[in-house]
């Protein structure tokens, strides 16, 4: 074969291949009967996306601006209104808080000492308007607190209808501080101590030569007792502030029968006494007993007052009559320090812990040519007893 021939054979076998179907033509024989042929499914490609870079942002500034230059400001802090309101949304309920017990007890204290504060205030007016009462004024007292840090009161009472000699009938100390009962020691008139300044002589006419401080003195140096305050009750004022808490009479059980030197004759056996009847109880001293039997009624009176303080009705009437006792008291007592020691004062319904100088074994009767009959007393162990009893 020639080399055309050749040529024209690969040409001619180049045409055949080109003119074969594409895709997934099916071919069918002459005598039209379907061969068992194998069907492919087509085959589709996805258009493939054509990769853009993404297009570049630019922003137009119509001219340049130089950035700011910070400034030192000093901006007060704001404070919220607590009593403004906040507007309610109508459209907006919200469900009723059931009030707890706490908030409900938290409005019967505030109601209770509201109604306290406002009776003790015309009860203290009402005092100081009362024109039959006498005035008293406020002594000086360089009154001290004790090294245990406790603050005593000295408690004196007087008759303002004894104008010649002006000695006290009788003298307290009283102390509410701290967590047990409140503490009360009661002193016998007629020990014959010295009183700075004047000498030995009774212990009640330290308040005739020096008034109060005198007889805080007089307790220091003899009985190393301080006193912090001291409050003065006249027996009129006693009389007023009894019948102001107890309208009834206070429940008594007199402890023997008195007809001698009083107004009124008391006998044996529990009645209920007024404010003038309690106080000639307290102060009978026409027996056997003479000063120490006074003293131990005196602290019996005490006891009674505030163990029935506490009646409901009578809790109701205290404030105005402490008030009013409050407004015939001559005392240097703040009323800060009242105020902040109402529970402790309030601690004396449940009781007091008491105790009467002399102590037992510890004075003799004795005459003496200044004073009379007097009480000589050992105050070096009545004042450990004291310092002992105040001390706990």
């Amino acid at each position: 074969m020639s080399r055309m021939d050749k040529y024209k054979k690969v040409h001619e076998e180049s045409q055949k291949e080109e003119k074969k179907p594409f895709g997934f033509r099916r071919e069918m024989k002459k005598d039209g009967r379907t061969e068992n042929t194998r069907y492919e499914e087509p085959r589709y490609e996805e258009p493939q996306e054509t990769y853009r870079e993404p297009e570049k942002e630019f922003y137009y500034e119509d001219h340049y601006q130089e950035p700011k230059k910070k400034r030192f400001s000093f901006k007060l802090p704001t404070v919220k209104n607590p009593f403004k309101r906040k507007p309610k949304n109508p459209y907006v309920q919200k469900p009723k808080k059931k009030r707890g017990w706490r908030r409900i007890l938290v409005m019967i204290l505030i109601a209770i000492l509201g109604y306290s504060v406002i009776s003790f205030g015309i009860g203290n007016f009402v005092a100081k308007q009362d024109s039959s009462m006498p005035k008293i004024e406020t002594q000086e007292f360089n009154g001290a607190t004790s090294e245990n840090g406790k603050r005593n009161i000295l408690l004196l009472g007087s008759d303002t209808r004894d104008n010649i000699s002006g000695r006290s009938d009788s003298m307290m100390v009283l102390q509410v501080d701290g967590w047990g009962k409140p503490k009360l020691v009661s002193f016998m008139r007629d020990m014959y101590v010295d009183i700075p300044g004047v000498g030995q002589n009774k212990l009640n006419a330290a308040y005739a030569y020096g008034g109060a401080d005198l007889v805080r003195q007089t307790l220091k140096e003899n009985f190393g007792i301080d006193c912090r305050y001291y409050a003065m009750v006249d027996f009129q004022t006693f009389e007023k502030g009894v019948d102001a808490l107890f309208p009834r009479g206070v429940k008594m059980d007199a402890e023997k029968d008195m007809s001698a030197y009083i107004d009124e004759p008391i006998t044996k056996g529990t009645q209920r006494m007024n404010g003038h009847t309690l106080l000639n109880y307290a102060r009978f001293r026409m027996d056997e007993e003479g000063d120490f039997g006074r003293v131990r009624r005196q602290q019996q009176v005490m006891q009674s007052v505030f163990g029935q303080l506490i009646n409901p009705l009578v809790l109701l009437r205290g404030p105005y009559a402490a008030g009013k006792i409050w407004g015939y008291l001559s005392t240097d007592m703040p009323n800060s320090y009242v105020l902040t020691h109402l529970f402790n004062f309030g601690k004396a319904v449940g009781g007091l812990n008491r105790l009467t100088l002399p102590v037992d074994g510890s004075w003799s009767y004795i005459d003496t040519a200044n004073a009379g009959s007097a009480l000589a007393v050992d105050t070096n162990q009545n004042a450990q007893a004291a310092q002992e009893f105040l001390g706990k």
